[in-house]
């Protein structure tokens, strides 16, 4: 597997998950960034790995640093800024693009501005295919197979604590567009910010969520035929991220993993009948790298079910790509269905 994946951000926080999977999955990624001294520094790890320096603002670095690979994938935010550029440069290779966004106007541009260009290229396009933007899709997907139609679904995420990176805080002081919520089968502007109780698993137990909306509501929304999308993070976690005191993740186990527990519980109604999925692991932005490597392998092997812009839970089977998840990532519920009465 020499050389099919190149990775833009290699040395960021969830560049690093990322390298570190694919290398103990026998892959040999292309390291790229823009600064040749964190390259260098990430490559004392991995001395058989290639490095390739290359700027978003320099084209033709691009595409000499992705030239030799079959897959790029972009973990460099804010994405309003790198998603563009990389994607130009991957259309004019005929290489596919996967990206970690949770960012709803990068998301968005993507599928308006390349969805004709992509198809063209014979190329696949997987934006937001991270723990935001690609797990709460995957988990819709497999909920609500079977139904035509589905008249909610909401995502409800609860976090014991979120220590951001130094890329999350960018990725927020750049996002300052205005937010979208999806209802009577249609993206409108959010005009008021919701509240409520919910009771997740241990050990997150009883938390009060806020509406915010983040990628997930562009990915489920591109394919299911749903009337409401409402999407939910637990306060504290909130608080956590705006707090300037804040410190950044810590790793505490052998795969660098922080000691953050996250569960996903995403719930769909149709009628009279309302169905219920939970997932659960350890910090989002280790999760994401399984989500990763997951999509880099069908791809590769060509389990994919459409070319052009896509997501996860359109893109492949999703609850066979669930199911293929480790445990030890991320612990995927049976599917629970109820009679509203």
């Amino acid at each position: 597997m020499e050389n099919k994946v190149a990775i833009y951000g290699a040395y960021g926080h969830t560049g690093k998950f990322l390298v570190a999977q694919l290398y103990q999955q026998g892959f040999r990624p292309i390291l790229i960034g823009r600064d040749a001294d964190k390259l260098n520094i990430l490559s004392k790890d991995y001395p058989d790995l290639v490095i390739k320096v290359a700027d978003i603002n320099h084209p033709e670095t691009l595409d000499v640093a992705f030239a030799d690979a079959e897959i790029i994938v972009n973990c460099a935010g804010p994405f309003l800024d790198t998603a563009e550029p990389i994607i130009q440069s991957a259309i004019r290779l005929g290489k596919h693009y996967v990206d970690v966004s949770a960012e709803q106007k990068a998301v968005l541009d993507i599928f308006e501005q390349f969805s004709e260009k992509a198809k063209q290229a014979d190329i696949t396009i997987i934006p937001a295919a991270a723990f935001y933007g690609g797990l709460g899709d995957l988990l819709s997907t497999t909920l609500t197979q079977g139904w035509d139609k589905v008249d909610e679904i909401a995502l409800y995420i609860g976090l014991d604590s979120w220590h951001p990176t130094k890329g999350t805080r960018l990725t927020g002081e750049r996002n300052h567009y205005q937010r979208f919520m999806f209802a009577e089968n249609r993206l409108q502007p959010v005009l008021e910010v919701k509240s409520k109780i919910w009771e997740f698993p241990h050990p997150i137990l009883r938390k009060e969520v806020v509406t915010v909306p983040l990628s997930e509501i562009i990915t489920i929304s591109r394919h299911i035929n749903v009337n409401t999308i409402n999407t939910y993070l637990s306060q504290n976690s909130l608080t956590d991220i705006r707090s300037d005191e804040t410190p950044e993740p810590k790793p505490v186990d052998e795969k660098n993993r922080s000691s953050q527990r996250f569960c996903m519980e995403v719930v769909a109604t149709k009628d009279n009948k309302q169905r219920s999925i939970i997932a659960e692991g350890i910090d989002i932005y280790a999760v994401t790298a399984p989500l990763i490597v997951e999509a880099i392998k069908r791809i590769l092997t060509g389990k994919i079910k459409k070319q052009g812009v896509t997501t996860l839970g359109e893109g492949f089977d999703a609850t066979d790509f669930l199911s293929a998840l480790d445990a030890d990532d991320i612990v995927i519920s049976d599917i629970k269905e109820t009679d509203i009465n």
